[in-house]
């Protein structure tokens, strides 16, 4: 691609595989509560009482982190597993995630010199029934990596923090070079860095299976499926990031990248969406304790 304009970059990787017309059309309409936006701390004991194979009764400690993750509101409630440093939502059908949640500050994420990245291992998760978990078979030879859907770089804290972000109910297939390692990194970076302007960033990231128009004109979702388990592998994948100030104001950043090799010189901000049209095509509502209105910025721009 490097001797493309920077229009036909941008042609080739939003547009010229991919239907995003189609997946941010409806973004304007009203944005509609489908299920109570209030959802109450104290029942987190009973969402978290099966959540996980590293805690199966939920600690206090667990119950505050988890609080501390999931402050503005749950996207959904699906088979919800909660770990030591982050929150997901697991899709047995798929065999990914839903979503996952973390929340990350400066001090969350800075260099710790006990923390040692080479020493993780990617598990199977055994909190999820046999017949709905992916296995790293299911990727060898598939040509795909293992994606981060919590980046383990955004778990720094504690060994056991990083070690559980490699657990495979977080990882989703990525296309590897052009994408995972590069793409996506950049935009996991810029994640951490947000953290040296807010106080607080709370990041929720997904996967999408978006429609795309073939040639006998009607819209259909395909994706690719890889191992024994027929684990899918998403179309796209998104971020939807808050950052909260240290007087309480609220930036929202979202963003949809395609799940295929994308050139370098393509700007992040190629791929900001409007968060409503992530919410339709997720089928999820982010951030729903506080109202749309509240955000003083989003993707940049004054509410």
């Amino acid at each position: 691609m490097a001797g493309m304009s920077h229009k036909r970059i941008l042609r080739y990787t939003l547009v010229g595989s991919v239907a995003l017309g189609s997946f941010i059309a409806g973004t304007y309409f009203e944005r509609k509560k489908l299920w109570p936006s209030q959802f109450q701390l104290n029942d987190l004991r009973y969402l978290l009482s099966a959540a996980t194979a590293f805690s199966p009764v939920a600690s206090e400690n667990n119950v505050s982190r988890v609080s501390q993750i999931m402050k503005y509101g749950f996207p959904g409630l699906d088979n919800i597993r909660s770990f030591d440093d982050f929150v997901l939502s697991y899709d047995r059908r798929n065999r990914v995630a839903h979503w996952v949640f973390e929340h990350l500050t400066a001090e969350r994420i800075k260099k710790n010199d006990e923390v040692d990245r080479s020493k993780c291992d990617f598990k199977q998760d055994e909190s999820i029934h046999l017949f709905f978990r992916s296995q790293n078979s299911d990727y060898k030879g598939s040509g795909y990596d293992r994606g981060h859907l919590a980046a383990a770089g955004n778990h720094k804290f504690h060994q056991k923090h990083i070690e559980q972000t490699f657990v495979l109910s977080n990882m989703a297939p990525q296309v590897g070079k052009g994408f995972n390692r590069d793409s996506w990194n950049r935009l996991e970076k810029h994640v951490r860095r947000l953290t040296k302007h807010y106080t607080n960033v709370y990041c929720c990231t997904g996967p999408l299976y978006l429609p795309r128009r073939e040639a006998d004109g009607k819209n259909y979702v395909k994706y690719e499926v890889i191992g024994a388990n027929h684990v899918a592998v998403p179309t796209h994948f998104f971020k939807v990031v808050v950052g909260e100030t240290s007087d309480q104001k609220l930036e929202m950043e979202a963003y949809v990248m395609p799940n295929q090799i994308i050139d370098d010189n393509v700007p992040l901000s190629s791929f900001q969406v409007p968060p409503e049209s992530i919410e339709r095509a997720a089928g999820l509502l982010f951030f729903d304790n506080v109202s749309r209105k509240q955000f003083s910025k989003i993707n940049g721009k004054k509410s």
